[in-house]
């Protein structure tokens, strides 16, 4: 594998998981969030994801497998990948508590209202709320090393792809920025140290790329290239569906999420058409 397409995939990824700092920034400069565009972005990353899950990646991953295990066996893996990749995410999610579960959606209005009513006499407040905003950045920390290795997957094998992936991730990483902003800012009261802390998580994103091409590029193969292409597809099914679309809808209506959902697709649509 060529080192500049290793590289070039590597920067995607760094890319996708400091995304997580433009929340952060967000939080740090604005007084408002934008939930429209937030609602219209989250639908347009899902779209993005779910189609070039079901239409591509699926389907090459498919490809790869039958042609090494024939067609009975190799559509089988193909199926129990995607939804081994499912019930990895799942599992990941499900470990998180509520609160602390980066998709537990925040908003930058809550800086300032909840500065303004918590009791700044009881220390142990803003302990437990920085403990809580470390917790949020370890829950993304843990979020993002499955999508690290998805976008940096994607991108060795088709980096048109890759680009498609990384920008729908990094749409998808914004909100999460906001929630480790939110509580750390309560604890804190700088807007300096919720940005760094935020921005810092996202590093997760590239450490999960670097691990995944350490461990498994000594044994890659079609076999396990096409194992973990499926995957790749069910994690960012699972996203899309349990995270982006539930976060569209409720930072914004629900026409502005369907919109932003179908020119997600109708975009990946096109920029696969035009490299054909």
């Amino acid at each position: 594998m060529a080192t500049e397409t290793v590289l070039f995939a590597f920067g995607l990824t760094l890319f996708a998981g400091l995304a997580t700092g433009i929340g952060s920034a967000l939080a740090f400069f604005a007084r408002t969030t934008n939930t429209r565009f937030l609602s219209i972005a989250l639908g347009f990353s899902a779209g993005v994801m779910i189609y070039v899950s079901f239409v591509e990646i699926f389907f090459k991953a498919r490809q790869e497998l039958t042609a090494s295990l024939g067609t009975t066996y190799g559509t089988w893996a193909t199926v129990g990948a995607f939804f081994g990749g499912i019930a990895l995410i799942g599992i990941i999610d499900k470990l998180v508590p509520n609160y602390e579960n980066p998709h537990e959606l925040h908003s930058i209005e809550e800086m300032d209202h909840g500065l303004e009513n918590l009791p700044r006499n009881e220390a142990h407040d803003f302990r437990k709320l920085h403990r809580m905003g470390l917790f949020t950045a370890l829950a993304i920390g843990i979020h993002n090393f499955p999508e690290g290795l998805a976008t940096f997957t994607a991108a060795i094998t088709d980096p048109n792809l890759g680009v498609a992936i990384a920008i729908a991730i990094a749409i998808h990483n914004i909100p999460e920025g906001i929630a480790v902003s939110v509580p750390i800012y309560y604890a804190t009261g700088s807007r300096r140290k919720a940005f760094k802390l935020s921005f810092l998580s996202g590093l997760s994103e590239p450490a999960g790329a670097l691990i995944g091409y350490l461990l498994l590029m000594p044994f890659f193969s079609p076999t396990v290239f096409g194992l973990l292409f499926a995957a790749v597809a069910g994690i960012m099914v699972f996203i899309s569906l349990d995270e982006l679309l539930p976060a569209a809808e409720e930072y914004g209506e629900h026409h502005s999420t369907i919109y932003g959902l179908i020119a997600g697709m109708g975009v990946m649509a096109l920029s696969l058409l035009l490299f054909l």
